[in-house]
């Protein structure tokens, strides 16, 4: 006779879970009809009918630990047929949320990112921060002289550039510990789970070129969910390739600067010394990104103001996310526009929200919504490697070769 199994419900996780999102999950009566519907779900052990009934219990572990949450791509297909309500895509959403902010420390900043009272701190660490470095470069809050270069303000040298590279350092190592707990909480999980037709395990390279090519260049699995995601797969694709843009250009612009310092490299700033002109390439690049954005987030945002509040709801991750990276584009772009007008009491001001808007969003990444590209990346290259997604025909001939 098997053992009996202990279940220890955790309500104060199933409070947790409403605030994060989750406010409908106790309507689900387990009809099933989320897990059926779902054309993504795979027929075995298939979700979110499972995880409705974990958070209904407030069962946290089994819930911080499941791998399906992050297969998941949040259509809201689940939600808009449920015969209750009980909109299941919010709750997987409020799952993801809650690991965000648990997966890495320090945990103050997960907190902090958990509702609106932790903003004016998120936003007063890198306002003090630049607003000290103005103050040091100018002995107040005085404005430089002469042609708008931002660089008088925030010299590249010794402020911009140093505080940047901790900040992504410091990012990456987040991001590495995230990830490495990730990885080591789907170790749980069976050795072995296939879904259909048994084929050959891929290794760990070939589950990321998959998931890579699928997931994040494509975006194949939006157009593969029930709902139409038409302006969603606009604005993630445009959103994606105005980040990797502006990546390029920021790349360019420090081996530039940084490289001509090398003996023999002088010739290097010549591919980025700032400020550009209009007709350069790379501020081309620039502009065809900061374009992009705009329209991937005007995408983005009229999809979510049309949600329908009865079947698919919006929390604060969501609106905390958009309204960062708009901040990120139009200041940036404002200070573009001011700069090209010359109105210096305009543009060295909106250059320092734009420094406060770049910080925010990549110092606090890992903890935000935003780092479902690096967790869902890491769930769906172990699901792959594993078997609980299965192998496509086009993949099998690409682990062929």
């Amino acid at each position: 006779m098997s053992s009996p199994v202990r279940i220890q419900p955790d309500p104060s996780f199933v409070r947790e879970l409403q605030a994060a999102g989750g406010e409908s999950v106790k309507k689900c009566y387990q009809c099933a009809t989320c897990s059926v519907a779902c054309p993504l779900s795979p027929s075995e052990n298939p979700y979110p009918r499972k995880e409705m009934v974990w958070a209904q219990w407030g069962l946290k572990d089994k819930l911080m630990n499941d791998i399906d949450v992050w297969l998941c791509h949040n259509c809201g297909t689940c939600s808009d047929l449920c015969p209750r309500g009980a909109r299941p895509a919010d709750t997987l959403a409020a799952i993801r949320n809650m690991t965000y902010r648990k997966l890495v420390g320090p945990a103050c900043i997960g907190e902090w990112m958990s509702s609106s009272k932790g903003l004016p701190k998120l936003i007063a660490i890198p306002a003090v921060l630049f607003a000290v470095i103005w103050m040091i470069t100018q002995g107040g809050f005085s404005l430089p002289q002469g042609d708008i270069v931002f660089g008088k303000l925030y010299p590249g040298d010794y402020t911009i550039d140093p505080l940047f590279m901790l900040t992504f350092g410091f990012m990456v190592f987040s991001f590495y510990k995230g990830v490495m707990n990730m990885w080591n909480s789907f170790k749980s999980l069976p050795e072995t789970f296939e879904i259909g037709e048994v084929r050959e395990k891929p290794t760990l390279i070939q589950a990321i070129v998959a998931v890579v090519r699928d997931e994040i260049i494509t975006h194949r699995k939006f157009n593969e969910c029930g709902n139409d995601n038409t302006e969603r797969f606009k604005g993630h694709w445009s959103l994606l390739f105005a980040f990797v843009a502006l990546a390029i250009v920021t790349g360019v612009v420090a081996v530039s600067h940084w490289g001509s310092k090398l003996p023999g490299f002088h010739w290097l700033h010549v591919l980025g010394s700032t400020p550009m002109a209009l007709y350069s390439p790379v501020k081309l690049l620039a502009v065809a990104g900061m374009v992009l954005g705009l329209y991937g987030m005007t995408m983005l945002t009229r999809r979510r103001l049309n949600l329908d509040a009865q079947k698919q709801g919006s929390s604060y991750y969501d609106w905390y996310l958009l309204g960062v990276i708009w901040a990120v584009f139009v200041t940036g772009s404002g200070a573009f526009v001011l700069r090209l007008a010359g109105v210096a009491g305009l543009a060295y001001p909106m250059y320092y929200l734009h420094l406060i808007s770049v910080f925010m969003l990549f110092a606090y990444l890992p903890w935000s919504k935003l780092g479902h590209l690096v967790y869902r990346t890491t769930a769906l290259v172990y699901a792959r490697m594993n078997g609980r997604l299965p192998i496509s025909r086009v993949e099998e001939k690409v682990f062929e070769i």
